[in-house]
């Protein structure tokens, strides 16, 4: 018998995020209609501190970078719910794109 897969959505709260508001943006998460596979934890530093706030979903490893509390309901609407990343708030060094 196969189980759904968690998802896990990682807010970052070190001091570089923390000073960006990232514990605003940890309360627009747990406060989100989110599905019911995925799971909102906090995380330490993620390497990322230039553009923070940092989120990271696992297990897709897509990076957002910059997210501020308004911008959940955009991630959880486009990504979570329907597959799409939210190219706006993609972390360019993670996922580059090419034109």
């Amino acid at each position: 018998m196969s189980y759904p897969q968690k998802r896990f959505v990682m807010v970052c709260q070190h001091s570089s995020c923390s000073v960006q508001g990232a514990s605003e943006l940890l309360l627009a998460w747990q406060t989100a209609a989110l599905p019911e596979d995925v799971i909102v934890m906090t995380s330490g530093c993620q390497g990322q501190c230039s553009t923070s706030p940092t989120v990271r979903i696992i297990p897709e490893e897509t990076w957002y970078c910059r997210v501020k509390p308004e911008d959940v309901s955009q991630i959880v609407e486009e990504h979570l719910k329907n597959g799409q990343p939210v190219e706006r708030l993609l972390h360019p060094r993670i996922h580059a794109q090419w034109q």
